[in-house]
């Protein structure tokens, strides 16, 4: 790899861990309330995801991958299980029997394993990550007349650069962590439910929007025509 291959591989993983989405939030908040270690074992759940995906698109054809990205059943598959999680999370009420007694410390025991699948499902159903990383490799292969190893030397610095910033910013993340009370703290979970419940419906939306709707250049054509 030259050296603007690896400084721009460099620059689409930073820029990447600053996507906001479900897996940012959900990133940030096990951070801040499970501690760094169950954020990594998450992050690296969703860096499964997103390999999964890579591989996916190298080595499925463009044509398949295309029509399956559009395919409204999964943005109403996707935008299902976020709202459900959304909803489960927000009303969830594990924790509101600490918020009586701000001097309670919060459990210490962790899943990591749960957290490591958490990761990966929420990665994984998002159409969006699968859309990005085929434009990647129909990019990205094609600059780098489609060798295999310039190719996984290309998209392994991405996904190391992305899961070292998202170090970077669990470790930040980790520092509010005694700012919290048990109150804020089931807050902060609230809010995150109605996140996803967001998320959840905007997906389940798209499906129902007719594909020409949603592709841009179509809307614009359209705005011109009407002008």
């Amino acid at each position: 790899m030259t050296f603007n291959e690896i400084k721009e591989a460099i620059f689409i993983g930073f820029f990447l861990a600053f996507m906001i989405g479900p897996v940012f939030f959900m990133l940030i908040q096990t951070s801040i309330i499970k501690g760094a270690r169950a954020a990594i074992a998450f992050d690296l759940g969703v860096i499964l995801g997103d390999i999964t995906f890579i591989l996916i698109a190298y080595f499925g054809s463009k044509s398949l991958l295309e029509s399956i990205k559009d395919d409204p059943r999964l943005f109403y598959i996707g935008g299902l299980i976020l709202l459900i999680y959304g909803i489960i999370s927000f009303l969830d009420k594990s924790q509101k029997r600490i918020v009586q007694d701000e001097t309670l410390v919060l459990p210490e025991k962790t899943n990591y394993i749960r957290l490591f699948a958490k990761g990966f499902l929420l990665n994984f159903i998002n159409i969006g990550v699968l859309a990005f990383w085929l434009g990647m490799i129909v990019v990205v292969g094609s600059n780098l007349q489609m060798n295999p190893g310039k190719i996984f030397n290309y998209f392994s610095v991405i996904l190391l650069s992305y899961f070292i910033t998202d170090i970077g910013k669990i470790t930040l993340a980790k520092q509010l962590k005694k700012y919290l009370t048990p109150a804020v703290t089931y807050k902060i979970k609230r809010a995150m439910g109605i996140i996803l419940m967001i998320f959840g419906i905007v997906l389940i939306l798209k499906g129902f929007l007719p594909q020409e709707r949603l592709n841009l250049k179509n809307v614009i054509d359209n705005v011109e025509k009407s002008n």
